[in-house]
């Protein structure tokens, strides 16, 4: 169906073109905030494979990825019809009648296509230290294609057979942060531990830069979620407070476990239960009041915090704990929609405000649907790439360090 060009917001434009540079600064600011976390022989490595991503997801996205996730009716698959951004003067399927866009359907896919850059290379934190570069790119080819694009499709579209079934995701909850986080588990195990793990020195080598890369993810954020909103109106500000709001309470509430736990609170603490709050309220940004973030932003910094030493008690080499932040945190905040949602804000009324369980239920069942579905897929593209080509580092190399053995580049030259 042709788009209205005639219903174009300029306003609308404005602020949907400024989100997207905002979100796509999120991507630079993760790769700092990783590469604060690795050793010091694999900073620029763990760079390298983020802003990789920035540049094999954007020609796949323009190529095929953005038609598989937003193109066509079908429920599961969004077909081939806008591969090459081709038929950008069409509406975007099941965006009509109430639901229409004000916005050319060219800007929403450049906003959608930050989201498909950041979602692999938040994977990156799982097999840190250890990932060739040659594997790692082909992943990323094949993750984005077979996973991001048909999950981001489910639950994204329109015409997704997760949104028809009602499951609330505003900014993508389930679909950028549990779908990585899974999917960073997953390609935690087919790589292999770290050597040395978990008895040796795997302490951040420079916490300013995490500091600086959460700091720039916090400001990105504001793009992704109130940007979401798809209009420069009032959800779009109540997805502003809700996403400083849950920040700030998740922030809070880990570094309030560390003292606690540990009688210190850790600066790296405070970084990471921001990103937690982040994650969190990112599904659920549009769908609550500035009460309910309150209570998902607290909630997610105590559980995040509480996992972060569970991977050491299954033997998963999770380095840069995206299970602990992105899987639980993007799930959890996708559920407990189900307890604060509001048709106060933007969404349905959950179970403290009178709605019942049935919002809960659809929420557990995009959340299940989704981490089955990548954790199961990465496992498989990890084994067949594994079968091919040498995934992991030597033992001389993991030593060396990817700077060097990789890239033949230093971060420090001492």
């Amino acid at each position: 169906m042709p788009f209205n060009i005639g219903a174009i917001d300029s306003g609308d434009t404005a602020w949907l073109l400024a989100s997207s540079a905002l979100v796509l600064v999120m991507t630079p600011g993760l790769a700092f905030f990783y590469g604060g976390m690795v050793r010091v022989e694999n900073v620029l490595g763990m760079l390298m494979q983020n802003f990789f991503c920035m540049g094999i997801v954007s020609l796949l996205w323009v190529t095929c990825t953005y038609s598989i996730a937003f193109g066509g009716q079908n429920a599961y698959f969004g077909g081939l019809h806008f591969a090459g951004l081709q038929h950008m003067n069409e509406q975007v399927p099941g965006y009509a009648g109430a639901a229409a866009q004000t916005i050319p359907p060219i800007v929403f896919a450049a906003f959608q296509l930050m989201f498909a850059i950041i979602t692999p290379a938040l994977i990156t934190g799982g097999p840190a230290d250890r990932f060739r570069f040659g594997p790692f790119a082909t992943f990323i080819i094949l993750w984005s294609v077979l996973v991001y694009a048909p999950v981001a499709h489910w639950v994204f579209s329109p015409t997704g057979w997760l949104f028809k079934h009602g499951a609330e995701d505003f900014a993508g909850g389930t679909v950028v942060h549990a779908n990585a986080g899974a999917a960073a588990l997953a390609i935690a195990i087919v790589v292999g531990k770290r050597r040395g793990w978990p008895d040796g020195n795997f302490r951040p080598h420079n916490v300013p830069f995490v500091l600086l890369g959460a700091g720039l993810l916090w400001f990105g954020w504001f793009g992704f979620n109130a940007g979401s909103a798809l209009k420069a109106n009032e959800l779009a500000g109540y997805a502003f407070m809700n996403t400083n709001t849950a920040t700030a309470c998740a922030l809070l509430g880990w570094i309030l476990l560390e003292k606690i736990r540990d009688k210190r609170a850790t600066t790296l603490g405070a970084a990471s239960g921001a990103v937690a709050g982040l994650v969190a309220i990112t599904p659920a940004a549009g769908f609550v009041t500035p009460v309910g973030s309150i209570f998902i932003g607290f909630i997610a910094g105590i559980a995040c915090a509480s996992v972060t030493g569970i991977k050491g008690k299954i033997g998963i080499d999770d380095a840069l704990d995206v299970g602990a932040v992105h899987l639980v945190g993007g799930s959890l905040g996708a559920l407990l929609i189900g307890f604060w949602g509001s048709t106060d804000t933007g969404g349905v009324d959950g179970f403290f405000y009178g709605g019942g369980f049935t919002l809960l239920g659809k929420q557990a069942e995009a959340v299940a649907a989704v981490v089955t579905y990548s954790f199961v897929v990465t496992l498989v593209i990890g084994t067949v790439i594994r079968m091919f080509v040498r995934m992991r580092l030597s033992v001389d190399e993991e030593k060396e360090g990817m700077d060097i053995a990789l890239h033949g580049e230093r971060a420090y030259d001492f």
